[in-house]
This record gives C-alpha cells, structure tokens and sequence, in this order.
C-alpha cells in the first residue's frame, strides 16, 4: 500500500524535523562518549515507559534486579518502545541503552504520514477494552481484531463499566457478545465501581505480557488501578456534551501483576488505521471468512457481485453476518481512499 501524497511543505517540515531530531542524537552521543568511563558493565533490561528522549529501564538480572534507571539510548538503535528488552548501563546521572534485542511480537499502526509506529513489543495478548459509555463502535473493535489476527496474537474483549449499562445499551451489548464469542473469541465483563469480574480478569492475565488498547474514557486506567492498587494512575471523567473520553495517559507503561505476568497500558486511541495492509491481509484478519477464502469462481474477485463468490455465499447461507461484512467492506474503502 502507497503512503500517502504529501505537499512540498508537510515534506519540507518532515525533513527539518528528521535534521532537529539527528541532530540532538548526535549531541546525546557525543554526551554519552564523553561519560562513557563512567558506565557501568553491561547488563540486561526490561523498557516499562518511554518519556520522549528519556526511556524507564528496569534491571532484569544481577545484583540490581528490578532496579529503574532512566536512561538515554544509543543513536542507532531506531524506535524502542515499552516491552522491549534491551542490554543498557548504568551511569550518573542517567545510564545509557547500548542494544535492543529481537523482539517475538508487537503491535503496530500506521502514523498520519503511513509511517509504521510499534505501539508495544513482545506481548502475548491484546485486551480490547470497550464500555457502555462512550458508544462503542463495531468497527474499531473488528479493527483492532484484524491487527491481532494479522500478528498471530490472541485478543480478547473487555467490556468494562457494567453498571452503567441500561435499556438504551443492554441489547446491542448482549448482540456483540452472542457475535464476538460466535466467533471463537474470549469475552469478559467487569465493573470497577462494583468490583465484578476483577479475579476473573486477574487470573486470565496471569503468566502473559498484555496490552490494554481501546478508545479514551472506557476505563482502561480504572481498571489498572483496580487490578494493582499502587499504580495510582490518574483517572478522567467523560465529556458530559459527548460522552467521550479524555486522555489520561500519555506514555505506554508496563505494570507487574504480583500473581507473575505484565500489562501495558497504552494511550487511549479513537481511531486505529489500516491502511498498511493490502486488501488479502484484511480479509483474512476476519475470521469466518477463511475457510471460503480461494472457493471463488475468479482468482480476482471482489467479492462484491461477482458470479460463484464463495464469500457472498456464506453470507446468504448466514455463515458470514451482515454486521461483519459492512464492518469488512468499510474498512476495504478506507485502504483504497488513504
């Protein structure tokens, strides 16, 4: 897929960026050279946040086991992100992240530019955490679904603040759940206000590294507030005008579940593109539609009205719902639109 058309000027400010932010790299490493009699050996870690040049490592092995240093990175290590182990040392007043080591997973959306920007790495489980309030949308939840398919993560879907939901939600949620669980994927339900759910939740991140993803105000701080009391993230209140959410969190962080286990909270995101993956990876990101995929009359069908569409087919036979397939065709129209 094409990264998008930019003007002559969104290019020209691109590349002045690119110089600024090449520039103060080399200055931190002429900095970092300049202490380097100060470093101490190398060791292993474990990247829990990430504040802009500033990245929180947390020792992983030798005598300074779960210490957290701040650190500077090296240069030419590129992007690292929260999960990422890495080999640092330490040093005053910070230490200094020498290699990053091979990642297993991560999850990743494309930026404005259709630049790809890894939001979390090595993790093992995606929580979509969705809420009465704001109106959730089936789209962005079958597109976080296709992400985790297209990586070979296992998600699930959290419905989170179940006190608050009434007559105007109860059947629409009720239908999500009948589709999402339909489908082969794990649907759980909590409620921090009446502490429900939480041991269920617990015992089911127990032994994984997780990710908390999900549009602003559905509670995801909430939730890990109630899951690990001493994190004491900060919580905000939806907009009484639109019932959206406002951004609390602004780095990803990593939290350790005492029962053994981790989980990312990442920030709150109201829209999640696609446009990196071609129409194939999308299609067979939805689940039911892979044992028809490559049934079809044509090589190249569209799997719009074409004759013999073994994917029309399943969906007059009621094998593919209708909910789904709009779901699917919509987020077709993006890729070609971005």
């Amino acid at each position: 897929m094409a990264k998008r058309k930019l003007t002559r000027r969104q290019a020209w400010r691109i590349k002045k960026v690119q110089e600024e932010r090449a520039a103060r790299a080399n200055k931190r490493e002429e900095r970092i050279e300049q202490n380097n009699d100060n470093l101490g050996p190398e060791q292993h870690g474990l990247i829990i946040a990430h504040y802009g040049t500033l990245i929180d490592v947390e020792a992983t092995d030798g005598d300074n086991k779960g210490q957290i240093t701040r650190c500077h990175m090296r240069a030419n290590l590129g992007s690292l992100v929260t999960g990422d182990n890495v080999v640092w040392r330490d040093g005053d007043p910070h230490g200094v992240i020498e290699a990053v080591l091979p990642r297993h997973s991560k999850l990743s959306r494309p930026d404005p530019y259709g630049d790809m920007k890894v939001v979390a790495a090595n993790i093992d489980r995606i929580v979509i955490v969705i809420a009465p309030y704001p109106e959730p949308h089936a789209n962005l939840v079958d597109r976080y679904l296709v992400a985790a398919e297209s990586i070979g993560i296992e998600p699930i879907i959290l419905l989170n603040k179940t006190d608050r939901i009434d007559d105007s939600n109860r059947e629409l949620l009720s239908t999500w759940q009948q589709r999402y669980t339909e489908l082969g994927y794990t649907w759980l339900q909590v409620s921090t206000t009446q502490q429900q759910g939480i041991d269920d939740l617990t015992g089911y991140l127990a032994n994984y590294t997780s990710v908390f993803v999900g549009q602003s105000g559905v509670g995801k701080s909430s939730l890990i507030n109630a899951l690990l009391p001493d994190a004491n993230l900060r919580v905000g209140a939806l907009s009484e005008n639109t019932q959206k959410g406002t951004h609390t969190t602004t780095t990803a962080q990593l939290f350790h579940f005492p029962r053994g286990g981790h989980l990312i909270d990442s920030p709150g995101i109201r829209e999640f593109g696609l446009w990196h993956m071609d129409a194939q990876t999308l299609l067979e990101g939805f689940v039911e539609f892979r044992p028809f995929i490559g049934h079809c009359k044509f090589r190249d069908c569209a799997h719009q009205a074409e004759p013999g569409c073994a994917i029309q087919k399943a969906l007059a036979d009621g094998d593919i719902s209708q909910e789904r397939m709009a779901s699917y065709r919509h987020i077709l129209a993006t890729l070609e639109n971005e």
